[in-house]
């Protein structure tokens, strides 16, 4: 894989889903910073707060190359419309059901999203001779795997969430339309992304939310619980690059000992993550002083489907795309608490999920 690492085409049409999402916001901005043409697709479903993805959509929409389509993954014929009306080129899906605890409760919505979804969008690509198709899968494909750090190389069979489960099948699908038909397809495995427009599902958004409010924030495992914690934009350069360099089949590939992060055909996987897995006390403690403000804690026992570490090897990443994530969390932290504030200021209806 050898190429200018971030060199965007932009006589290429990007076709980003979960455009309205965190990390689909964040990268459909930076795509059209390069001056790309973007075709986002999102249902704004009301998972979280739907004013936030709003106020997301809204900051895009002030760009011309920025083309919004209401639709569900699910929706085949919508998926179809847009390939063939747009005639896409590079697909980065990035839409799909989140949360790890949410897929106790709610298990059929991940089913629909992420591998019925997933397979509209396979089956589009397949069709419409798509270049590069880039999509994220997650950390938490690791399951309760104790090696660290979790490499891509690593077996990734006991997955204990449906999410999970559901992440490593878009894996394998993937695999099998490389294989099949040729499609370069490269999933990423993101490590707890935070930062800036982030998830109010997700651990800061909460606290931050329940520190001002002087109310508990709950504290899992403890507090014994260890993240790779990564910033939002060193997610977005590490898509980036990867976008750049579509994988091309490994002609090194051993069928005795394969490496599950490759292959004979056209596919590949990397993890973004962040390299440094901090303490969750530690990060609640940055977190109080830049809020300027202590939190009350409420210790409870690890929840089912959760881990206990995550920790991510980036050295194929860096080998392959030269980029390693290295936004320190006190800057990260610092960041997300200065949007907050601005967003929020003091309005009364601060992610409401």
């Amino acid at each position: 894989m050898k190429a200018d690492y971030n060199k965007l085409d932009k006589n290429k049409r990007y076709f980003v889903t979960g455009a309205a999402g965190f990390i689909g916001f964040h990268l459909s901005k930076r795509l059209l910073k390069e001056d790309c043409q973007v075709i986002g697709l999102d249902n704004l479903n009301d998972y979280y707060d739907v004013n936030l993805k709003r106020a997301r959509l809204d900051i895009l929409k002030q760009d011309g190359n920025f083309q919004f389509i209401y639709a569900n993954l699910e929706d085949k014929d919508a998926i179809d419309k847009v390939f063939k009306e747009y005639k896409i080129n590079i697909v980065v899906n990035l839409a799909a059901q989140a949360g790890v605890r949410y897929s106790l409760k709610n298990p059929y919505a991940y089913i629909q999203s992420n591998i019925v979804g997933f397979m509209n969008i396979l089956e589009a690509c397949r069709y419409n001779k798509v270049e590069h198709l880039v999509y994220a899968s997650s950390s938490s494909v690791y399951g309760s795997n104790e090696k660290m750090p979790f490499s891509t190389s690593d077996n990734v069979d006991h997955p204990i969430s449906l999410y999970a489960a559901t992440k490593k099948s878009n894996e394998l699908m993937a695999h099998t339309y490389s294989h099949l038909y040729g499609i370069p397809t490269t999933g990423l495995r993101f490590f707890t992304v935070y930062g800036p427009w982030g998830r109010p599902d997700m651990a800061l958004f909460l606290f931050t939310k329940a520190i001002l409010n002087d109310e508990p924030i709950k504290v899992f495992n403890y507090g014994k619980m260890e993240r790779d914690f990564t910033y939002v934009d060193d997610i977005i350069e590490g898509v980036i690059r990867v976008i750049s360099n579509p994988p091309k089949l490994n002609e090194n590939f051993n069928r005795l000992n394969p490496n599950p992060s490759t292959s004979f055909a056209p596919y590949k996987i990397y993890n973004i993550g962040n390299n440094h897995p901090v303490k969750l006390i530690e990060f609640i403690e940055i977190l109080e002083r830049h809020l300027g403000k202590k939190a009350k804690k409420e210790y409870l026992p690890l929840q089912a489907g959760d881990v206990p570490k995550t920790y991510a090897d980036v050295d194929d990443l860096v080998r392959d795309v030269g980029f390693k994530p290295n936004t320190s969390v006190d800057e990260g932290i610092r960041k997300f608490v200065e949007w907050y504030r601005e967003y929020y200021g003091g309005r009364n209806d601060q992610c409401n999920i």
